[in-house]
C-alpha cells in the first residue's frame, strides 16, 4: 500500500484512485480538525468538503522535503476551519449588531410617535380654546386644504372676512400654544 506522500504525488498527476485512497485515509483527521475547531457536524463536513477539492486542485503544490502528506492536508482543514469560524463569528456580530440598530430604530420611532401625539393633544386644545369661527377657519384651510376662496364659498362668507378670519386664527392659535407650552400640558 502506498503512503500518504506517495498518493498525494500520484493526485498531483490527476489520479483518481489515488485521491479516494487519499481521501479514506486522511478523511477521519480532517473531520477531527474541522470539529474541534468549528463544532459544528454539518459544517465540518461542508469545509472537509471543501479542503479535498482543495487538496485535488493544489496536490501538485504539495512538497514531500517540507512536511508531510498527513500534515500538508491537515494545515488546509485547519485553515479553511478559522477562516469559517471567522466568518461565522463575524456574521453573528453584523446580524447582533443589526438587531440592536433595529431596536434603536424602533425605539425612536416610539419616542417619536409619543412627542408627535403629545404635539398634536396640545395642537387639538389650542385650536378647541380660541373658539369660533377662528378653529373652523383655520381647520378648513390647514387640515381641510382648502384655499382662501373655497374657505369663504364653503362658509358663505365674504373673501376679506374669511381671510381675516384665518389670519386672526393663527393669532389666536399661536398665543394658546405659546400658554400651553408655558403651562404645560393639560388633560
Amino acid at each position: 500500500m502506498p503512503t500518504t506522500e506517495e498518493l498525494l504525488t500520484l493526485v498531483a498527476a490527476g489520479d483518481k484512485g489515488a485521491f479516494g485512497e487519499l481521501y479514506d485515509l486522511l478523511s477521519p483527521t480532517v473531520m477531527g480538525i474541522c470539529m474541534h475547531i468549528v463544532r459544528n457536524q454539518s459544517i465540518a463536513e461542508e469545509i472537509a468538503q471543501e479542503v479535498f477539492v482543495e487538496v485535488w486542485r493544489r496536490a501538485h503544490t504539495f512538497d514531500p522535503n517540507q512536511s508531510s502528506a498527513k500534515t500538508w492536508v491537515g494545515r488546509i482543514a485547519k485553515s479553511r476551519s478559522i477562516d469559517k469560524l471567522r466568518s461565522m463569528t463575524a456574521a453573528a456580530l453584523r446580524d447582533d449588531r443589526d438587531a440592536m440598530l433595529d431596536k434603536v430604530t424602533r425605539f425612536i420611532d416610539v419616542e417619536t410617535n409619543a412627542l408627535t401625539n403629545i404635539e398634536a393633544a396640545r395642537v387639538r386644545q389650542a385650536l378647541a380654546s380660541i373658539g369660533e369661527p377662528h378653529k373652523s377657519a383655520l381647520m378648513l384651510t390647514y387640515f381641510g386644504g382648502l384655499s382662501h376662496p373655497e374657505l369663504a364659498e364653503k362658509t358663505g362668507v365674504p373673501l376679506g372676512t374669511a381671510k381675516t378670519r384665518v389670519r386672526d386664527g393663527i393669532k389666536k392659535l399661536r398665543l394658546a400654544l405659546s400658554t400651553l407650552k408655558e403651562g404645560g400640558t393639560r388633560g
